[in-house]
C-alpha cells in the first residue's frame, strides 16, 4: 500500500502544476474571438471605400475635356538638358461654356490635368441663336493668325479644322463655317478663335449699329 501511495503522489503533483500552465491558453482561446470581431469590423470599414471611389467615378462630368496638341520640350541647363511635356487642353460644356489652358509636366498625363484644372478657373460664355450657330460673321485675331466664322443653316455642322472644331464643338455651336489664315499654330488658332467668340454681338446690338433699330 505504501509503494501504491507513493506512485501516485507524483501523478496528482504533475496534474496540479500542469494546470495552471493550461489556464493561460483557455484565455487565450477566449480572447481570440474578440480579436476576429475587430479585425472583421475594420474590414467592413475598408470595403465601403471603393464603393464610395465607384460612385465618384459613375457621377457625370461637368465640362468634357480634348487634347488638342503635345509638344515635348527641353530646357539646356549645366548638368544636361531637362525634358517636359506640354499639352494644349479644350474643355467645354456643349451649352455655351468652354475654356482653354495649356499645361507643363515630367509625364504627359500630369501636363493634361494641370491643364484642364487651370482651364476650369478661366472660363468663356458665348450665346447661341436658332439652330446652335453665332448670330452673325466675325474675324478673330490674334498674332499671325486670323480665323473667320460664318453662321450657317441648320444642317450645315461644323466646317472648321482641328483646333476650331475642338472649341466649336465644346462650346456647344452645330452649325458654322470657318476658315483659318496666317500662322497655323494650335495655340494661336485657339486664341484667335476664342477673340473672335468674345467680340460676337446679339442681333439687336447689330441692328442699332447698323442704324436699322425701331
Amino acid at each position: 500500500m505504501e509503494e501504491e501511495k507513493k506512485v501516485e503522489t507524483p501523478v496528482e503533483e504533475t496534474a496540479q502544476q500542469a494546470a495552471p500552465v493550461a489556464a493561460p491558453q483557455e484565455q487565450n482561446k477566449e480572447g481570440r474571438p474578440e480579436r476576429r470581431e475587430r479585425r472583421n469590423d475594420r474590414r467592413g470599414d475598408r470595403k465601403g471605400a471603393p464603393r464610395d471611389r465607384r460612385d465618384r467615378r459613375d457621377e457625370p462630368k461637368e465640362f468634357e475635356e480634348r487634347v488638342v496638341f503635345i509638344n515635348r520640350v527641353s530646357k539646356t541647363v549645366k548638368g544636361g538638358r531637362r525634358m517636359k511635356f506640354t499639352a494644349l487642353v479644350v474643355i467645354g460644356d456643349h451649352k455655351g461654356r468652354y475654356g482653354f489652358a495649356v499645361g507643363k509636366a515630367a509625364e504627359v498625363p500630369d501636363a493634361i490635368k494641370k491643364a484642364s484644372e487651370a482651364a476650369k478657373k478661366n472660363l468663356y460664355k458665348i450665346h447661341l441663336v436658332k439652330g446652335q450657330t453665332i448670330s452673325h460673321e466675325i474675324v478673330g485675331k490674334y498674332g499671325a493668325c486670323n480665323v473667320y466664322l460664318k453662321p450657317a443653316p441648320e444642317g450645315t455642322g461644323i466646317i472648321a479644322g482641328g483646333p476650331v472644331r475642338a472649341v466649336l464643338e465644346l462650346a456647344g455651336v452645330q452649325n458654322v463655317c470657318s476658315k483659318v489664315y496666317g500662322s497655323r499654330a494650335p495655340i494661336n488658332i485657339i486664341r484667335a478663335t476664342n477673340q473672335g467668340l468674345n467680340n460676337l454681338k446679339s442681333y439687336k446690338v447689330m441692328k442699332e449699329l447698323r442704324g436699322k433699330a425701331e
